[in-house]
């Protein structure tokens, strides 16, 4: 057996293990905390207003080492846990070494209250045998159908389904592929931090590295990845050299070599959440050139109403949840082809932009990331019985569920 230890401040030795009557929730995500804010990040820095929160990473393994957890806290007031173990380990070594680190972190019982949240069903290999009040699972993407999914990863969904209390969807498409599938199911599609992204708005300088780039320039930000349409934006691009083409995002899964490579395609790598609008308030189009794929099915892209809150047009392939709803309310325009996506861009680029902000305004004062928490807090609440189960479902079914949240 591998001697273990926890590398952390003392002032949170203990402080997930003892009777503190402060829920503690604790997040098992296989997205990291420090890659790119998004879903995650949103709800779970509002959580740790009413929670103790918690984020346990997947596991880094290195050559030579003995299993440890590395824990640390963020300024948001998440405390983050990172599992580190040996190179070397068997899936079983690995599970086992998990499940002893986490146990020795919080505790197979819980002192007082304690919520599990998932975003990753494969964690339930190494947490089904420890305690807690509230079982949430929020799916916020159908991650069977990524590259490299797992049969483990299907049955252990099955199994988080049987154990949770409550599942939150990351859009309506999958709220609709997952409500049959559990009686307490409710749809929570990506949402936006509006003061953020409207930054853009008024910011009237160029970051260094995209100042010298010519307009008009189309962008995208996020994760690239198998599901972004290579093929779609090489076509584009060489349809109008004369167009400027910004990517921002970490390269992930895929080959960096088979990025297209065009002097109208700049690829500047990942940014901070902090530094977006400043990039975003020099784009004349924001362009989602998702490739209509298993990975992209149910996908909702968080970066819709980031977008239209900055102010910049969007031009998307048709993804289920960015043609509903904001395709049908032509806040974004769909398009299938690279054709499609120069036509609507001249468009974007000649009409008057007052109308459609005006009506994007409209649209986005319906929804915010702290609506969606009060929400899925509220639902929490009643499945714990803070607040009578009925009141906390009757009041927020409906928008729980509607698409314009």
């Amino acid at each position: 057996m591998h001697e273990r230890s926890i590398t952390q401040s003392h002032a949170h030795h203990t402080s997930f293990r003892t009777a503190d009557r402060t829920p503690l929730l604790v997040c098992f995500s296989h997205l990291r905390w420090d890659f790119v804010w998004q879903r995650p990040q949103h709800l779970l820095s509002r959580a740790a207003r009413h929670y103790r929160v918690l984020m346990v990473e997947e596991p880094i393994f290195k050559p030579g080492i003995r299993p440890h957890i590395d824990v640390g806290v963020r300024p948001q007031g998440v405390t983050v846990a990172v599992p580190m173990l040996p190179e070397g380990m068997s899936h079983e070594e690995a599970i086992a070494g998990q499940r002893d680190l986490v146990e020795e972190l919080i505790g197979r019982e819980s002192a007082g209250p304690r919520v599990f949240w998932y975003y990753t069903p494969m964690a339930l290999a190494f947490t089904s045998d420890l305690e807690c009040d509230l079982c949430v699972y929020d799916n916020m993407d159908e991650l069977s159908l990524f590259r490299g999914a797992s049969q483990e990863l299907l049955t252990l969904e099955e199994e988080l389904f049987a154990r949770c209390d409550l599942v939150f969807t990351g859009g309506m498409s999958l709220y609709e592929a997952k409500r049959g599938r559990h009686h307490s199911v409710h749809a929570f599609p990506s949402s936006i931090d509006f003061i953020h992204f409207s930054k853009a708005r008024g910011v009237g300088r160029d970051p260094a590295d995209q100042t010298g780039i010519p307009r008009p320039r189309l962008g995208f930000f996020g994760v690239v990845d198998e599901r972004m349409d290579l093929d779609l934006l090489r076509q584009v691009a060489d349809m109008r050299p004369d167009w400027q083409f910004v990517m921002i995002g970490p390269v992930v899964k895929i080959d960096p070599a088979s990025l297209p490579r065009r002097s109208n395609i700049h690829w500047l790598g990942g940014r901070s959440y902090s530094e977006l609008p400043e990039y975003l308030s020099g784009w004349d189009i924001g362009f989602m050139p998702f490739a209509l794929n298993e990975a992209t099915k149910f996908i909702s892209p968080t970066k819709t109403p980031e977008f239209l809150a900055a102010g910049v047009p969007v031009i998307s392939t048709a993804i289920t949840d960015v043609v509903r709803p904001y395709g049908e309310k032509g806040l974004v325009e769909i398009a299938a082809r690279a054709d499609d996506v120069v036509q609507k861009a001249e468009e974007i680029l000649r009409r008057e932009k007052g109308p459609w902000l005006n009506k994007v305004d409209r649209h986005l004062s319906s929804g915010s990331w702290d609506k969606t928490w009060a929400s899925m807090h509220k639902l929490m609440q009643g499945a714990m019985g803070d607040v009578p189960a009925d009141r906390a479902g009757s009041s927020l079914s409906l928008y729980a569920t509607t698409p314009a949240e």
